[in-house]
């Protein structure tokens, strides 16, 4: 008889907690705890990256227009903010840069690819300059950043002039010969010549229009008498006010200015009527935005919306803002973007009818 010899089964082994000596448990332990540090830290240093960029070397802060206007003041403020409160580690520095209707300050911008130590504040120019020049230029060549607000317009005569009210200038306007009322404005074909002509219009009469190279020039005419009226902004005259110089009439707005504190003895900001209820049916507000030139990254433009964001925080700003009267519309991101491609469209129409479109 043939036996056949079965070997015993081998029992399964089994790896567990009990079945590993303690030091080789805790050499596995430590591993995955430090795999898992590692990799954590990793992720967390990949979003730091990511997050963390700051200006390495001084930034340049570039106003496309003169010294003294409501532009070149708005880009001082905020640099002295950001000094004041260190808000930054490396200085802003405020460039001047005005030549051709603020020309030389765009093309500058659109021309530094992937600068990301370079910022524009831009006012109505941003449209104006290059649909009356043919300036190689758009506001779409550079990376829009934010609105900082806009900006009014007021209008404004000497205060030894006739005229008490909106209506008054106004009626004087439509009933005097052409060209005999002189409004001082900056520059040409620009945001003060736009509005004038659009009093023109409604007036059906022709003023005289004479340009500056910025407000604060502008102003200055005003209180000298050379000039009949301004449209500048607020915060360009609003010292000259203060020291009753100057008369302000209306404000170009649809609805008045919020701001109550009296600025004069006798009246504030909130205490102008708009200039279409005073019987003068215009009304036109102005750009302050922040650009960056083309090709940044995402979080260049990241650290500087959070750089206004800081100073817009401040006490500062709040008492600049109602200083010079502002309206403090905020936008970022596509709203932005949106908004500017309206009022290129506006600006376009406004320009065309007043016979300002480059040939």
């Amino acid at each position: 008889m043939y036996l056949h010899h079965s070997p015993a089964r081998t029992p399964a082994v089994r790896l567990s907690r009990t079945a590993l000596k303690p030091s080789l448990r805790l050499t596995l332990r430590q591993g995955v705890i430090a795999l898992g540090l590692t990799l954590g830290l990793g992720l967390v240093a990949s979003q730091k990256a990511q997050a963390a960029w700051e200006p390495t070397k001084p930034v340049e802060f570039i106003v496309p227009a003169g010294t003294g206007g409501g532009a070149d003041q708005m880009a001082r403020f905020i640099q002295g903010v950001v000094t004041k409160h260190k808000l930054m580690k490396q200085p802003m520095v405020v460039l001047n840069k005005s030549g051709g209707a603020g020309a030389e300050g765009f093309l500058d911008v659109k021309n530094d690819k992937g600068n990301a130590h370079k910022v524009v504040i831009t006012l109505s120019n941003l449209f104006t300059t290059p649909l009356a020049t043919a300036v190689p230029f758009n506001w779409r060549d550079m990376t829009p950043v934010a609105m900082l607000a806009l900006d009014q317009f007021v209008l404004w005569v000497n205060e030894d002039s006739p005229h008490k009210t909106a209506k008054a200038y106004f009626e004087a306007v439509k009933a005097g010969p052409d060209r005999s009322f002189k409004m001082a404005g900056t520059g040409s074909k620009q945001e003060d010549q736009i509005i004038t002509v659009m009093i023109e219009k409604a007036a059906g009469k022709k003023i005289a229009y004479v340009p500056f190279k910025g407000g604060g020039d502008v102003a200055v005419q005003l209180v000298g008498n050379h000039v009949s009226s301004t449209v500048n902004n607020p915060i360009e005259a609003e010292s000259h006010w203060r020291a009753g110089k100057l008369r302000a009439l209306c404000v170009f707005d649809q609805k008045p200015m919020p701001y109550k504190s009296k600025v004069t003895a006798s009246q504030s900001w909130a205490d102008l009527p708009t200039c279409a209820s005073a019987g003068l049916p215009v009304d036109y507000l102005m750009l302050r935005g922040l650009f960056m030139p083309p090709g940044v990254t995402p979080e260049q433009v990241g650290f500087y919306l959070e750089l206004m964001k800081k100073v817009r925080e401040t006490p500062d700003w709040k008492e600049f803002m109602e200083k010079g009267a502002f309206n403090q519309t905020f936008m970022s991101g596509q709203e932005y973007f949106d908004w500017l491609a309206k009022n290129e469209f506006r600006h376009r129409e406004l320009m065309k009818e007043a016979g300002f479109l480059a040939r």
